[in-house]
């Protein structure tokens, strides 16, 4: 059974996305699933840190991209999803190829949702786990 409220898929994701950080760091969207989003960044110039393993951020922003781009699919048309906080734990470097995190829902509340990234390499290594909570907005009232 689906967790989506609202059209996603690959395209969609990558349409949204265009002139944004995750275009810039090369982040790609590769699966849209009944209850998770995959997607992967590499590891290259512009995501490594100066010794030469993936930035510790770069996952964060992979992590926070995946979990909000699905946050955002599970509520109705005029909700809005933010984030709250958000937490990573680095346990293996990559010095290169791509790192690809698949997010899962761990809550759907009404006023909140909490998503868990976990990010491999290209070996399957697990090279982080992040959690992501989100704060559901209700759309707002016109005023008369």
């Amino acid at each position: 059974m689906s967790i989506w409220k609202q059209p996603i898929t690959v395209d969609s994701l990558t349409a949204v996305s265009r002139g944004t950080a995750v275009e810039r760091l090369g982040i790609e969207f590769l699966e849209v699933g009944p209850d998770f989003i995959k997607g992967r960044v590499p590891v290259d110039e512009r995501t490594r840190q100066p010794y030469g393993i993936l930035h510790g951020g770069v996952s964060v922003v992979l992590a926070e991209t995946l979990g909000s781009c699905g946050a955002v699919a599970c509520v109705h048309h005029g909700y809005h999803c933010v984030g709250l906080d958000i937490n990573a734990n680095h346990l293996k470097a990559t010095a290169g190829g791509w790192v690809t995190g698949v997010a899962r829902p761990l809550h759907l509340g009404r006023t909140t949702q909490v998503w868990q990234i976990d990010l491999r390499n290209e070996a399957g290594e697990l090279t982080c786990v992040s959690r992501l909570t989100l704060a559901v907005l209700t759309p707002k009232m016109p005023i008369t």
